[in-house]
């Protein structure tokens, strides 16, 4: 997960640096690539009501027709520049996309300046007080909220599944969502999520059972080289709930290694992710 330990691997393995790119985040959003037969896609700044408050998201879609929707749920960094252009391109693969503030209840996004990242200890300190108000409660009636607002939206064709994502953070939250709405979702992938598997009557793991569809999940390697059992306990829960699931480790792919702006960015292992995703899109959806 996002810690110490993350930002101890990032000094010491390779970053986006060796992979010939930029450190300028702008510039290194600019290198994702469009897809093969990219459709014109809109989007616009969004807010939705949930039990809370009012979330705010960037929403992004084809510019003409009606397409499967998928949920976003960001890393601890938030939503930002470089999720609106995922977003992006994913919508120009044909869905319907969402990418949400989850820190809503106490901040506006973007709230990292320019040069910030999350495992700089004051970045930490300014983050990690707003994580309190997550709660698993707060995290489902959110995802339920959300779910809720893409049904309502025109672009988005309800007569097929819904996919959720999350990154970092993200992953449990896309399993609560997943877990909340099996009528909806018809697929769910986690991109190195963090707490997935637990002792909790409500770990994350332990929702599997109620969950619909199929998944992703994409461990970091260093995470699982802390955490070797999870992979193992997760496609147990998978197999004993007969839900397919491809849950594998990324070799040489640090936590955060999805995200274009993540110091621990791996171009190669996160265009083979983002394929896996869209196989599982093409199949679930």
């Amino acid at each position: 997960m996002c810690d110490n330990h993350t930002a101890d691997d990032n000094d010491r393995g390779p970053t986006r640096r060796d992979f010939g790119i930029g450190m300028g985040a702008a510039s290194l959003i600019a290198l994702l690539p469009s897809p093969a037969g990219a459709v014109p896609v809109a989007g616009r700044a969004v807010t939705i009501r949930t039990p809370d408050g009012t979330a705010d998201a960037y929403f992004v879609a084809p510019a003409t027709g009606r397409h499967p929707a998928v949920l976003i749920w960001p890393d601890i960094m938030g939503l930002r520049p470089a999720f609106e252009q995922m977003a992006r391109r994913l919508a120009e693969s044909g869905y319907a996309v969402l990418v949400v503030n989850q820190f809503y209840r106490s901040v506006k996004a973007p709230f990292l300046k320019p040069g910030e990242s999350f495992d700089q200890p004051a970045v930490r300190d300014r983050i990690m007080p707003w994580r309190t108000a997550l709660t698993p409660e707060a995290v489902t009636d959110d995802g339920k909220a959300f779910v809720a607002w893409l049904d309502t939206q025109k672009q988005v064709d309800t007569r097929r599944g819904l996919a959720v994502t999350g990154y970092c953070m993200g992953g449990p939250m896309m399993m609560r969502t997943a877990a909340a709405r099996p009528d909806r979702v018809k697929a769910g992938a986690s991109f190195h999520g963090a707490a997935l598997v637990g002792d909790a009557a409500d770990s994350p793991d332990k929702l599997v059972p109620t969950l619909k569809g199929g998944y992703l999940i994409a461990i970091a390697a260093n995470d699982d080289a802390r955490s070797p059992d999870d992979k193992t306990r997760l496609r147990q829960a998978f197999a004993a709930a007969k839900i397919p699931a491809e849950i594998e480790v990324y070799e040489g792919a640090n936590h955060g290694w999805c995200p274009p702006d993540s110091r621990a960015y791996n171009q190669p292992q996160a265009e083979r992710a983002w394929s896996r995703q869209l196989a599982l899109f093409k199949k679930q959806l």
